[in-house]
């Protein structure tokens, strides 16, 4: 899997998502296997680059290439803006949100919302593709709502304007994230273009993602909301794929230390009053379905510093290993439950 002068190490792509995919995120996925992370999606609005958020959103320190930075807006004009911006500060490769359905980005028609306007959609990339010497991807969906499904016009658009790949959602922005994604549709986008297609949407198992690679033919493959908590879930496609053969789930003491560390990351990189609110999501993740997690859980979101979280994150998963349990998930489920992109 080639994007621009980037070659990837596997076919294994982390999703932008709002609020999760950050440095700390993208890099320990990284490490445990994924080709590519996508950052979260950075506003191309000027008078926002300066917050905290979007300067932490920017923060590349340290992380493995290619990094990836996707920029979300409605202006052409502004996009580019933001695309050189990013490039000055280190990003190699420039995604375009338009896959995006939360309602804070579509209502001002970014996002998903730019699916119904294809002539802005062209000046857009056209913009942007000429704004900077790195390579431009774009994310999507099929299209608005199910009785506008234009996903493959925007496509001949990306391709023409020199877009270097295209990542495809498998559903409507009405869809949100409900029912089953369609594959049958990537499928023929991917029939219809010659540039890399990566496909997204429901891939939550390494037996799935076989299967979506085979049913669409897609160059790559693109995972959310099955990583939140499940990091590791790359080394496992990455392992199915090479050699048909599933690894045995993590153990305990293995997700404990990988946990303490992303917990460290989040707390070097946010301090101490963000760290610690950053991280309960991400912990709730983590111990979705192990036992006795809710009752943990409930305890763990009083908590009120660093030390003491991470503190009684250790204390628990100590607990679960002087029982020798191994990872085994309960009637709660293996994921996370949100999705940004």
């Amino acid at each position: 899997m080639r994007i621009g002068p980037y070659t990837l190490k596997n076919r294994l792509i982390v999703a932008p998502m709002a609020g999760v995919t950050d440095r700390p995120f993208r890099m320990l996925c990284k490490k445990l296997g994924a080709g590519m992370a996508v950052s979260e999606m950075i506003t191309s609005n000027k008078a926002l680059w300066t917050t905290p958020k979007t300067l932490h959103r920017a923060n590349h320190d340290g992380e493995v290439e290619p990094v990836v930075v996707q920029i979300a807006g409605a202006d052409p004009a502004q996009m580019a803006a933001a695309a050189r911006l990013n490039v000055e500060h280190g990003a190699q490769i420039i995604d375009i949100n338009m896959g995006c359905p939360a309602k804070k980005v579509c209502n001002v028609a970014a996002g998903s919302a730019l699916m119904q306007h294809e002539d802005l959609v062209g000046r857009i990339l056209d913009a942007v593709v000429a704004a900077v010497d790195v390579p431009v991807t774009l994310k999507t969906r099929t299209g608005w709502n199910r009785d506008n499904k234009n996903v493959m016009r925007i496509a001949r658009l990306a391709e023409d304007a020199g877009i270097a790949a295209l990542a495809l959602h498998g559903r409507t922005r009405e869809d949100m994230y409900k029912g089953e994604a369609e594959y049958d549709t990537i499928a023929a986008v991917k029939q219809a273009i010659s540039i890399p297609l990566i496909a997204n949407g429901d891939i939550d198992s390494p037996q799935k993602a076989r299967f979506v690679l085979e049913k669409t033919g897609a160059d790559a493959i693109m995972i959310g909301r099955a990583a939140q908590g499940r990091p590791w879930i790359f080394r496992e496609i990455d392992h199915y794929l090479d050699t048909g053969t599933m690894l045995p789930p993590p153990r305990v003491c293995e997700i404990r230390d990988v946990l303490l560390g992303h917990l460290d990351e989040l707390y070097g990189f946010y301090g101490e009053y963000s760290g610690c609110r950053v991280a309960r999501k991400h912990i709730a993740w983590y111990t979705k379905g192990l036992a006795d997690a809710n009752a943990f859980r409930q305890a763990m979101y009083q908590l009120e510093s660093t030390e003491t979280q991470r503190a009684a994150v250790s204390a628990y998963f100590d607990g679960l290993a002087e029982r020798g349990e191994h990872l085994s998930y309960l009637d709660e489920g293996a994921a996370g439950d949100v999705d940004n992109d």
